[in-house]
């Protein structure tokens, strides 16, 4: 009666093991792409559009394109699944456009002063294969943000809650890009 009781319960062990959830942390692309070279994004943001009642606090700053590109590649770094290589050597290209920086007020005291702000940021990418010119994939209206809060203990700086938003965007490219779902 032992030995049964034995078996079976390394028998529960043997099919735990292989069902399995089907997780892992490799990724999903396919063997021909290894490194990936990434285009400075494109600053596509409208500064002429008039404030409305929903956008007050439209916003823009010079060279977002700039340090969201940057992210972009230090998450590639960071991930490791893809290799940053130059143009001629890459096998995925990436290019984006930054459409739109949106600064959305959240939360109001007492004196209808604002207390929290979420930063979105807003793109347009597109992954291609850089031997055959292919579009692997292409995302309208991607975006990444954060939050902050302008006082108390949790309050940090616009300039703060900007890098944490080119930080969530980057990390959402990545993900799209590795995962691919």
């Amino acid at each position: 009666m032992r030995i049964q009781k034995y078996m079976m319960v390394l028998f529960l062990i043997f099919i735990t093991f292989i069902s399995g959830c089907g997780y892992t942390t490799r990724s999903l692309l396919a063997p021909a792409y290894r490194s990936i070279y990434v285009e400075n994004f494109i600053n596509k943001i409208n500064i002429t559009e008039e404030q409305t009642e929903e956008r007050m606090y439209r916003g823009y700053r010079p060279g977002l394109e700039i340090d969201l590109t940057k992210a972009i590649i230090d998450r590639y770094i960071l991930d490791g699944n893809l290799r940053i290589a130059n143009l001629k050597d890459a096998s995925l290209i990436l290019r984006g456009e930054l459409l739109d920086f949106r600064k959305e007020a959240l939360l109001y005291d007492a004196n209808n002063n604002v207390e929290e702000y979420r930063i979105r940021l807003v793109v347009n990418i597109e992954l291609i294969d850089a031997k055959s010119d292919n579009t692997v994939w292409r995302e309208k209206g991607f975006s990444g943000e954060t939050t902050y809060r302008t006082g108390g203990s949790l309050a940090k700086s616009e300039s703060t809650a900007i890098k944490e938003a080119n930080a969530d965007l980057a990390r959402r490219i990545v993900e799209r890009t590795i995962e691919g779902w």
